[in-house]
């Protein structure tokens, strides 16, 4: 099975391995991986921002480099959210539409992609650690993935879980709400890190780079111990 992998910016830029477990999980599981160098941020922070002539440029950029994908696979559901959204966004474009839903159709969430996709429920993953796991906004709520990252986890050896309290509640990042937002947003973020504390986990593991970066930056800058990483991280542990 061909997949085409869509990195996205926080992966490209700051968590490559992400990236890089993302591909060694897919192809342990029998995927052969593409990874086309045009493909670009998918416009989600400037559509958000309420600049929509300007993003459909990179969204067209986007459509374009997948064209010929028969799967779009990223390890954010945020991001596979977002090309998900650009039938809406171009709806009643003549050119641009149809494209668009082509490209929405064949794009998935890793978890998702391996869970109901590839039918596989164990990876056959090994970590040994207490972990608890942080649901984003975008991948559950909007992108509707609950149950494929637990699933997966649950069939990881040795991994001991723990809920985390409030764990639909966002953890303040929200793009560019950080950003505009950042004294709302930090107060978000501490109730989520005392969340996490809670636990008493070693690990806190995510399926969207930005919600880690902001939680961990915080867990850093409160010197806590607790390490963090994404799902493709730890199903790529054997």
């Amino acid at each position: 099975m061909k997949v085409t992998l869509f990195a996205t910016c926080l992966v490209d830029l700051f968590h490559s391995n992400v990236g890089k477990a993302t591909v060694e999980l897919l192809e342990r599981l029998g995927c052969k991986i593409d990874f086309p160098e045009a493909q670009i941020c998918c416009g989600q922070p400037a559509y958000n921002s309420g600049y929509t002539k300007g993003s459909k440029e990179a969204m067209r950029q986007m459509i374009n480099t997948f064209q010929e994908a028969e799967y779009v696979v990223s390890p954010s559901g945020s991001c596979a959210f977002m090309l998900k959204e650009y039938p809406h966004i171009f709806k009643g474009d003549p050119v641009w539409e149809s494209k668009a839903k082509e490209l929405a159709e064949k794009t998935y969430e890793l978890t998702q992609f391996i869970v109901d996709v590839l039918q596989v429920e164990d990876v056959g993953a090994i970590f040994e650690e207490t972990v608890t796991y942080h649901t984003s906004c975008h991948m559950t709520r909007l992108l509707g993935v609950k149950e494929a990252p637990m699933i997966l986890l649950n069939h990881v050896k040795g991994l001991k879980f723990t809920e985390l309290p409030g764990k639909e509640q966002c953890c303040g990042f929200g793009g560019t709400f950080s950003v505009k937002m950042a004294q709302i947003s930090e107060q978000m973020v501490d109730e989520k890190v005392c969340h996490v504390e809670e636990t008493e986990a070693d690990y806190l593991i995510g399926a969207d780079a930005g919600c880690l970066m902001n939680i961990g930056g915080r867990i850093e800058r409160k010197g806590k111990p607790i390490k963090v990483l994404h799902i493709a991280e730890v199903l790529n542990s054997h």
